[in-house]
């Protein structure tokens, strides 16, 4: 490395503190394992306040364990005698976890606040989809095609670390689709816990669609596959998963059906797109409607009066008008979550309720 005057060397496999000391004496240039790779890719990514304390958060995780190592090799000249260095590591120790705890603190209140914001999209009807798979797999992309929309979709890693959420139009089904940061592999529990807030918008959705770059080898994709799931499994706690292979304009249909062969029993309810030439989003659509929190059919009637046609135009905003006849009384076919339901039969507007 010294003879190709390189400037830094990277390593795929995770190296200890030990290791990144002495192969860069080696070197003679800086030396990094993956995961600092990441973290060095999320620090300029980071745009907003909290997408930059949980890289800082996932940078201090990631240092604890190396907090004595890292000062004794520093600065193991200026060693007094054995252990001399015990006070100034106990302290520089403490002063990480002392961060770490601030972060921690100001990004749980974050957390609370989208907790409320996601129950109260819930109260008013919507239905949360999250994009998720493993980076680069052109989710971004994705959501531009799904909801017309322009958030930045670049061919390189890791552009998405602020969620993007918007409003999914599903032929009268209210729902929201938020795209998030990309999977990794052996993704690492305190990268994990660093971006609980970010991860929650998947974690904690009410449907998730798994994108995965269908142009790749089979053994890559079942590869991105299991880490996918590997990270979600434990979490989702029964959500369901459509998986969506996109860039099929790069393969031919055998081709595709081949694909299937090797990867299905990985790939849970299954939809062909291209995002990048818009082909497959109304099937996709279909398929999302389809595995949404079930809504319930109602039929009644209202008073044709001033009152009975707010409760109608109410009723618009609220789910699906499947028929509206006007006659001495309104007669709709109506279909929404079942407080909705609820509310109407409440209101007891339909005089066969009445009794």
């Amino acid at each position: 490395m010294r003879q190709k005057r390189a400037g830094k060397v990277i390593f795929y496999n995770r190296l200890s503190t030990i290791q990144l000391f002495n192969i860069s004496e080696i070197c003679g240039c800086q030396v990094m394992d993956k995961f600092q790779l990441i973290l060095e890719i999320f620090a300029k990514r980071a745009t907003t306040r909290r997408s930059k304390l949980q890289v800082e958060l996932a940078r201090l995780k990631y240092e604890i364990p190396r907090a004595r190592a890292i000062v004794s090799l520093v600065k193991k000249e200026e060693r007094a005698g054995f252990m001399g260095l015990g006070d100034y590591e106990d302290a520089y120790e403490q002063d990480l976890k002392k961060r770490i705890a601030r972060i921690e603190d100001e990004l749980e209140s974050a957390g609370k606040d989208d907790e409320s914001l996601r129950a109260f999209r819930h109260r008013k009807g919507f239905s949360l989809v999250a994009l998720a798979g493993y980076t680069n797999a052109g989710k971004s992309t994705l959501f531009n095609a799904i909801v017309n929309e322009s958030v930045e979709a670049r061919n390189m890693l890791f552009t998405t670390l602020v969620p993007t959420t918007r409003a999914l139009d599903l032929g009268g089904r209210k729902a929201l689709l938020t795209d998030t940061v990309g999977f990794i592999e052996e993704l690492p529990h305190w990268l994990v816990d660093a971006f609980k807030s970010t991860l929650d918008e998947i974690f904690l959705s009410d449907l998730i669609l798994l994108v995965v770059d269908a142009g790749e080898k089979p053994e890559t994709i079942l590869q991105k596959l299991s880490t996918s799931h590997d990270t979600l499994w434990d979490r989702i706690q029964g959500v369901p998963i459509i998986t969506v292979l996109n860039k099929i304009d790069l393969l031919e249909e055998a081709q595709l059906e081949a694909l299937m062969e090797e990867i299905g029993y990985m790939a849970p309810n299954p939809v062909f797109v291209s995002a990048k030439k818009k082909i497959g989003m109304q099937e996709l659509k279909d398929e999302i409607i389809k595995h949404l929190p079930a809504w319930s059919f109602y039929s009644f009637s209202l008073p044709n009066s001033e009152k009975g046609m707010s409760v109608l135009s109410w009723l618009y905003d609220e789910g699906i008008v499947h028929r509206v006849e006007y006659g001495e009384r309104i007669s709709v076919d109506y279909e929404a979550r079942e407080d909705i339901i609820n509310r109407i039969k409440s209101l007891e507007l339909n005089p066969d309720e009445q009794g």
